[in-house]
């Protein structure tokens, strides 16, 4: 069961704008989940601890405590009235930290302006249509050999051109004509990078890259994700390549 959520009542003298103390991000770098938190912690220039939890062996039980599911990211934040809470899932708890410090260009407060609920409504749309329309064909996709790997591959090509494509029209290079990074890059980028890193560690084939490369939006914002440091700055290609395939290899070993 999970716990009771806890209704805090602020003073009336104190100002309601959150301020974090403390932020403790609880990581693995080869997870693109948890590259979500990197980018947006980045992005916002907040400062942060980090905890790295090894995912290649059960949980230890002081992690569970923090995350019952031992997934990451979780962070624990504190500040004047919160004492070390914990917020998981990496959507959420980048969410949170987006939403604690809204910005007229990454994540607007809805209310900022007559059109930031639409502009966050439209970048929420965005990344779940990158999440439930393109990226749940990464996994079969490399577990997969021989003529399979080719559908699938060619499935993936066609998915980001019917639906992501016409969603980056008149991305500036970024989402929404932004010049500069918005939270829908912050939740899409660990999964855009990873596809041109395993392209070209040989996790898949080169057939892809050539037909993502002749998508005039989708390259553009490709290539200008690729050179932000908000998304480079923890991210090793041939390393996450290498943990990969093991991983692959080691759900191919299950099946047998």
């Amino acid at each position: 069961m999970e716990p009771a959520l806890k209704v805090l009542t602020l003073p009336k003298s104190r100002s309601t704008k959150l301020t974090l103390s403390s932020v403790t991000l609880y990581t693995n770098h080869s997870c693109p989940w948890a590259h979500r938190a990197h980018i947006t912690l980045r992005a916002l220039n907040l400062r942060y601890d980090e905890v790295i939890i090894d995912l290649t062996r059960p949980r230890d039980p002081w992690y569970l405590e923090i995350n019952p599911r031992g997934l990451v990211p979780s962070i624990k934040i504190s500040n004047a009235i919160l004492q070390d809470e914990i917020i998981t899932e990496s959507a959420i708890a980048s969410t949170f930290l987006a939403d604690a410090y809204p910005s007229s260009t990454f994540w607007p407060a809805s209310q900022s302006s007559p059109t930031s609920a639409l502009e966050r409504a439209r970048i929420t749309f965005f990344v779940d249509t990158f999440i439930n329309k393109v990226n749940g064909l990464s996994l079969p996709l490399l577990k997969a050999e021989g003529e399979e790997q080719e559908r699938l591959g060619r499935d993936l090509v066609t998915a980001i051109e019917k639906e992501i494509e016409p969603l980056l029209e008149g991305a500036g290079p970024f989402f929404g004509g932004s010049s500069s990074l918005t939270f829908a890059e912050a939740l899409t980028a660990p999964f855009v990078v990873r596809y041109r890193t395993y392209v070209q560690e040989g996790l898949l084939p080169k057939y892809i890259l050539k037909g993502l490369d002749a998508l005039p939006n989708y390259s553009k914002w490709s290539k200008a994700i690729h050179e932000r440091d908000e998304v480079t700055y923890i991210y090793d290609g041939p390393g996450i390549a290498a943990n990969t395939l093991k991983r692959i290899q080691s759900l191919k070993a299950a099946t047998q």
